[in-house]
């Protein structure tokens, strides 16, 4: 396979063109990381599947989940970890990104994170040489470079580390300005704060969300919220993998680093004839210590004519349907990973989703000008299909507080309206970039949106905290993160790990013969 990011010789493109329009696999289970993985197989516990049953196995595949009358006992975990977890998703309308622009704003978070995994769609122009002929993978390269720099050399992060030496010292004051310091009325945790908004005015309840936001802004995080000394924060890449315009990649922290194993990635096409890569999904599986994840990066059909929110909830089903992890055949006493996207513990769902608001809406734009969000997200397509069973169900979504991110005129804070001056045609302000989950132990701690006028769309970022379940008797590979390097050189160096896509034959998945309960 290629090991560079370059683009592929125009020589290769009758044989890519072929092979697209054929359905024909090239390359799906492909992926570039900072290194190999050749992690030990996690065991498998409960996965957000309400329908996979499996089968009694052998007593020698200890630690494994068996089912019984009175319902499925997962194996005992003698620790857990709390992480928290950068969601973001941009869809930067076809444009390479420029060496000066600045993700600060964007990868911002009220806390520091431990992992990253960040969306784009659009990474290239939607036209024919890109969607039918070789992939152009140099903006990705550029993507990946200003992530890796904004993530290692964030110049707040000299900051964050003053700050927590500070909130580190403030345990024993030694000095009137730490004891005030120290003496700081603790503000409210963000997990607490979003279970009062049912319990207080939505007025109030904005206004206490965005104070609290600001004291993070200006440099008075708690000391809870800095738990990790930043001096030792660096961020490797984990994985990353584009499909035409589609670009998903999860960055974690150094120290995370040795217990991630099982990276699989899986490509679905849903754009011209329902199987190019110009609409459809990227999805990233990973086992952190014990808990396995999944993250789907999608571009869903566009448009706002009656019935294009049923294509959209086509594209979700197929996606669902489709989406398949390959593994190399394990021994007896390894468990396969995860193969379909409900078999993991969490689930984070991603990307432009283009879901508009319904026809009916006649006063959108009075409703804009008074930032009256919630009457508007009445009308928006995706809640409505969701509390009406169609798409989604079971998944969850955080509140909205927050203007929609789409469609804006370009280099402007202004929506795209007809008028003289707009050659662009008219879009009804909408939420399009949409961040949703299913799995238990994850709290969303913020769900927020970015300001860059760098596309059309403004980017949408959330922060999670995770609950990982450790290993009862860790045996991983050792790994390190690799030396950091820049521009060329940090791809060059990159390590590119290839799935062996082979039938798994191990455990035969059908549904027990005993009476069994959902899991959820």
């Amino acid at each position: 396979m290629r090991t560079d990011m370059g683009k592929v010789s125009k020589f290769s493109w009758p044989k890519v063109v072929v092979r697209k329009w054929l359905n024909i696999p090239t390359g799906a289970d492909e992926f570039h990381s900072d290194y190999d993985i050749h992690g030990k197989v996690d065991e498998r516990r409960k996965s957000c599947s309400d329908e996979d049953h499996y089968v009694f196995v052998p007593e020698y595949f200890s630690g494994w989940l068996f089912e019984a009358a009175g319902g499925i006992k997962p194996p005992p975990v003698t620790d857990s970890l709390n992480l928290r977890m950068f969601v973001g998703t941009w869809n930067v309308g076809g444009k390479s990104p420029h060496h000066g622009l600045n993700l600060s704003d964007w990868l911002r978070s009220p806390a520091p994170a431990d992992i990253y995994v960040l969306g784009f769609q659009e990474i290239v122009p939607l036209n024919a040489g890109n969607v039918l002929g070789a992939e152009d993978n140099g903006p990705a390269a550029q993507w990946l470079s200003l992530i890796r720099q904004a993530l290692n050399s964030n110049p707040s992060d000299l900051e964050l580390a003053q700050r927590y030496d500070i909130a580190t010292e403030a345990r024993t004051p030694s000095s009137p300005q730490l004891e005030h310091q120290a003496s700081v009325k603790p503000r409210i945790s963000f997990s607490n704060l979003l279970s009062m908004e049912d319990e207080i005015d939505k007025e109030d309840f904005v206004t206490l969300l965005n104070s609290n936001s600001s004291l993070y802004e200006e440099g008075l995080a708690s000391p809870t919220c800095l738990s990790d000394n930043p001096k030792q924060r660096r961020f490797c890449l984990a994985a990353s993998k584009q499909m035409v315009g589609l670009f998903l990649c999860v960055w974690v922290r150094a120290d995370l680093y040795q217990h991630i194993s099982n990276l699989k990635v899986s490509c679905v096409g849903r754009g011209i004839m329902g199987y190019l890569g110009n609409k459809g999904s990227i999805s990233i599986s990973m086992t952190l210590h014990q808990t396995t994840f999944c993250f789907v990066c999608t571009h869903l059909t566009s448009g706002e004519k009656e019935g294009d929110e049923i294509r959209r909830n086509s594209d979700v089903a197929e996606i669902l349907k489709r989406t398949k992890f390959s593994h190399s055949l394990r021994g007896f006493k390894e468990p396969p990973p995860p193969q379909t996207i409900f078999d993991h513990d969490k689930i984070i769902w991603l990307g432009d989703l283009n879901y508009r608001l319904a026809a009916g809406c006649a006063d959108t734009y009075e409703l804009l000008k008074k930032n009256d969000w919630q009457t508007l997200l009445e009308k928006d397509q995706l809640r409505l299909e969701q509390r009406a069973g169609r798409v989604f169900k079971g998944w969850e979504e955080g509140r909205i507080y927050f203007a929609p991110t789409y469609k804006y005129l370009t280099d402007s804070d202004d929506y795209v309206v007809q008028t003289s001056k707009s050659k662009e045609k008219r879009r009804n302000p909408a939420w399009c970039d949409r961040i949703l989950w299913k799995g238990e132990g994850l709290k969303q701690m913020w769900y927020s949106r970015g300001e860059s006028r760098f596309s059309d769309h403004r980017p949408v970022y959330s922060l999670f905290s995770v609950q990982v379940n450790l290993a009862k008797n860790p045996n991983y590979n050792a790994r390190s993160c690799p030396p950091t390097l820049s521009g060329k050189s940090a791809l060059a160096s990159a390590c590119v790990a290839k799935v062996q896509a082979e039938e798994l034959l191990l455990i035969p998945r059908v549904q027990s013969c005993l009476n069994t309960t959902s899991r959820f």
